[in-house]
C-alpha cells in the first residue's frame, strides 16, 4: 500500500527519536511562554521560565509518577517471560492451523491481557505472534505472518483505558488533581475539584466497558475477515528462548538466587501483604500505581519461581524502559513551565471559547491523538495534557471522568500510527513496520469511529 509506504517514509526522514523530540519541545516551549506569557515582576523572564522548566523536571510527585509507571512496564514484561506464561501462550498457539484463526486468537488474547496491563500486553502479544509462526513453521502450514504480527500489537489501542492507563490511575490517587492542578485553577475551580476519581468512574465505569466490549468484538472479527482473504506464506524463522537463565554449578550463597523455596516464598509473602493492604481498596475499585505494582510484583516472584529466573528477566525487560527513564523530567519541565507561566490557562481558554459541553471531548480526544504522535509515553502526555483537560472541563462543566477518558482514548488510538512502541514487537517478531502498517492504520481508523461514538452518545 503506497499510503502506508509514505507515512513510514515521513517517520523515518521526519519524526526524529522520541528524546530528541522532548528536547524540541521543551525548546517550543520556553520560546511560546517567553513570547505569550507575561514577565513575572521585575525578575528577567526568560530567567524565570528556565526556572520553571527546573522545578518541573525534579517535582517530586512527578518523578514518583515516573517511576511508577516504569514499574508497571518493566513488572508487565517480567510476568510474560515466566514460565507459566509461556506455556499459556504455547498451548494457545497450538490452536492455530491458519490466519485467520490466529488472527482472532492473537487478538482477543492481546486485548484481554493490555486490559490488565500494557507492558504485559505488549510483550505477550508479541511473543504469541512469534509463537504462531514458529507453529506454522513447525506443523507445516502457510500464514500472513504481518497481519498476525498486527494483531499481537492491538492491545495498545485500547491500553489507556485500561487498568493500567495513566491517567486514571494517577486521578485515583488521593489528593493527586489538587496537587495536579495547584498554582493552575483559581480557588473557585480548585474547590470542584474531588479528592480522587475512582476506577468505577473511569475503567470500570458503564461507557468505558461497553466500548470495550464492542472493540473487543469488532477488532478481532474484523482481523478474522481479513485474514480469510490476506495472501499467505511460509516463515523462516528461528525458535525464540526469550533470556537465557545460568545453569552453571552453584556455590555458596548463589543457591539462594536459585532456590525456588525463597522465590516462591518471597513472593507468596508480598501477596499476602498486598491483599491485607490493599483489601479495600480493591472492593471499591480505588485502583492505584502501586496497588497494581505491588500485586505484579507479588505475582512475578511466585511464576518465576527463583530469583534468579526474576532477575534474568528484568535485565531483558529493563531495556524497554531505557528510553522513558529520561524523557520523563523532561515532558516534567514542559509542564512546569506551562503550569506557572500562565500557558496552561491561555490554552484552557481557547478550548472554551471554541468548545461546548458536547465537543470538548471530541477536541481533546483529537488533540491527545495529534500530542502522542509526538509524545509517545501516556505518563508523559498526561503530565503536559493533563491540566489542561481538567481546567477545560471544569469551565465548561464537562465531567472529569469524561474528559479523562477523551483524552485516554485519544492517546492510545494513534499508537497504530506512532511505531514507537511496536519497536519491542518488531524487534520479537523480527517484523518491520512497513510491514504491518497497513493493517494498524485500518484498526486506528476503525477504532476512532467507536471511541467518537461512544463520546458523543455516553
Amino acid at each position: 500500500m503506497k499510503i502506508t509506504q509514505t507515512i513510514e517514509t515521513i517517520f523515518k526522514r521526519f519524526l526524529p527519536s522520541p528524546f530528541s523530540i522532548a528536547i524540541i519541545l521543551t525548546v517550543v516551549t520556553i520560546g511560546l511562554a517567553f513570547f505569550f506569557t507575561d514577565a513575572p515582576g521585575e525578575e528577567n523572564h526568560l530567567l524565570a521560565i528556565l526556572s520553571y522548566w527546573e522545578n518541573g523536571i525534579w517535582n517530586n510527585s512527578l518523578l514518583v509518577f515516573a517511576y511508577q509507571m516504569m514499574l508497571i512496564l518493566v513488572l508487565g514484561h517480567i510476568l510474560v517471560l515466566s514460565k507459566p506464561i509461556n506455556y499459556l501462550i504455547q498451548g494457545l498457539t497450538n490452536l492455530v492451523s491458519n490466519t485467520a484463526n490466529a488472527v482472532l486468537l492473537v487478538s482477543i488474547a492481546t486485548m484481554l491481557v493490555s486490559f490488565f496491563n500494557w507492558g504485559l500486553g505488549l510483550i505477550f502479544g508479541a511473543i504469541m505472534a512469534r509463537k504462531v509462526a514458529e507453529a506454522a513453521q513447525i506443523r507445516g502450514f502457510k500464514i500472513n505472518y504481518p497481519l498476525v504480527g498486527a494483531s499481537g500489537y492491538v492491545g495498545l489501542m485500547i491500553w489507556h483505558g485500561g487498568m493500567s492507563g495513566s491517567a486514571p490511575l494517577k486521578v485515583a490517587e488521593t489528593g493527586h488533581l489538587a496537587s495536579l492542578m495547584t498554582g493552575i485553577s483559581d480557588t473557585t475551580l480548585q474547590a470542584q475539584l474531588p479528592d480522587l476519581i475512582p476506577f468505577s468512574a473511569t475503567i470500570f465505569s458503564g461507557f468505558n466497558l461497553i466500548l470495550f466490549g464492542i472493540l473487543l468484538v469488532v477488532i478481532p472479527s474484523f482481523l478474522y475477515f481479513v485474514g480469510k482473504k490476506a495472501p499467505v506464506k511460509a516463515t523462516q524463522l528461528p525458535i525464540y528462548k526469550g533470556p537465557v537463565s545460568d545453569n552453571g554449578k552453584l556455590r555458596g550463597a548463589e543457591r539462594i538466587d536459585q532456590s525456588r523455596i525463597f522465590g516462591i516464598g518471597f513472593g507468596i509473602i508480598v501477596l499476602i501483604a498486598f491483599f491485607y493492604q490493599y483489601h479495600d481498596a480493591i472492593l471499591s475499585l480505588a485502583i492505584t500505581p502501586n496497588l497494581l505494582n505491588f500485586f505484579m510484583l507479588g505475582l512475578a516472584l511466585l511464576l518465576h519461581g527463583s530469583f534468579s529466573s526474576f532477575l534474568n528477566a528484568l535485565e531483558e525487560a529493563i531495556k524497554g524502559a531505557s528510553g522513558i527513564l529520561i524523557q520523563f523530567p523532561l515532558y516534567f519541565g514542559i509542564m512546569g513551565i506551562m503550569r506557572d507561566s500562565g500557558m496552561v490557562v491561555q490554552i484552557s481558554d481557547f478550548f472554551v471559547s471554541i468548545a461546548t459541553t458536547t465537543t470538548l471531548p471530541i477536541f481533546t480526544f483529537f488533540s491527545a491523538g495529534l500530542v502522542n504522535i509526538f509524545v509517545p509515553s501516556g505518563g508523559g502526555q498526561w503530565a503536559v495534557q493533563g491540566p489542561i483537560v481538567v481546567e477545560s472541563a471544569l469551565k465548561l462543566g464537562v465531567p472529569l471522568p469524561k474528559a479523562i477518558m477523551a483524552l485516554a482514548y485519544g492517546d492510545q488510538i494513534t499508537n497504530m500510527l506512532q511505531p514507537f512502541w511496536a519497536l519491542p514487537l518488531l524487534g520479537i517478531t523480527k517484523l518491520k513496520a512497513k510491514e504491518i502498517l497497513p493493517y494498524t492504520l485500518l484498526l486506528m481508523c476503525i477504532g476512532s469511529a467507536v471511541f467518537l461514538i461512544g463520546l458523543l452518545l455516553f
